[in-house]
């Protein structure tokens, strides 16, 4: 299984995985022009693409997903109000392939199972995509982690988990209303480095080799602030065979290989 962080931020996040039965690219929050390029530059293109999984309908995350969707006979993976909701924003009709939040289904020899996320979105969700060669967590864009959450990422060998903000400097930013903060704030808004810390914690076992750290906001946090308030709890806990990557808008992180078929 090959797994590439294509960019994540507040801007823009998007994800491509391999397995030598499924391509998939998990949210397309980037122009299509844009996803086209990151994915040319691991020697991929949009048309051998198996399907596209969306997490929820806010623009960062279904940005190219129009455009994608009109040139590519290829199936959009996700819930209904989250259908409806991106081809209202979208202004274009999906080759939706509708699942229900919690369902568990198989794209190719990838097993996606979904879940539900306090989100300020109309039915946002995570992923556990599990295959012969190990289990990728995809938990971006919650308020907090509920028991249900942590519960379903456990299992996962590799995990993309939001740091969005650092609590200081999001209280002292100038450019946000209170209200914005208040939404960010919120349990259904964002995870702070702080709060990306317990849940690493919270989820942290033998098993588990690698957390990318997504979603950090260009405003309100720094990649050294969001690594060092993980890093110290993992340290605390001495769980330091996980190894934390900051991820990048503007570039993709270098590819991840899960080792062979068990």
């Amino acid at each position: 299984m090959q797994f590439t962080i294509l960019g994540s931020g507040s801007g823009g996040n998007c994800a491509y995985l391999e397995t030598p039965g499924a391509r998939l690219l998990i949210d397309a929050g980037f122009s299509g022009k844009q996803i086209r390029e990151r994915l040319a530059g691991i020697g991929r293109s949009p048309e051998t693409l198996t399907g596209i999984l969306v997490t929820h309908e806010h623009g960062d995350h279904i940005q190219g997903l129009g455009v994608l969707a009109k040139k590519l006979d290829v199936p959009v993976y996700c819930n209904r109000l989250t259908r409806e909701a991106a081809e209202s924003a979208l202004g274009c009709r999906l080759k939706a392939a509708v699942f229900q939040t919690g369902a568990v289904f198989e794209i190719g020899d990838v097993t996606v199972e979904t879940f539900s996320v306090p989100h300020d979105a109309q039915d946002p969700v995570g992923f556990l995509f599990r295959s012969s060669f190990g289990n990728v967590g995809f938990l971006t864009d919650l308020g907090h982690a509920t028991k249900l959450v942590l519960e379903r990422v456990r299992p996962a060998h590799a995990l993309v988990l939001e740091a969005n903000h650092d609590m200081k400097l999001l209280q002292e930013d100038t450019k946000r209303p209170w209200s914005t903060k208040q939404r960010i704030l919120s349990r259904h808004g964002h995870l702070s480095n702080d709060a990306a810390a317990e849940v690493a914690v919270e989820v942290a076992s033998a098993s588990l080799s690698r957390i990318y750290l997504g979603h950090l906001s260009r405003d309100c946090n720094r990649p050294e602030l969001a690594y060092r308030a993980v890093a110290e709890k993992l340290k605390i806990l001495g769980a330091t065979h996980i190894q934390l990557e900051n991820t990048s808008q503007e570039r993709p992180c270098a590819t991840l290989t899960l080792g062979a078929p068990a």
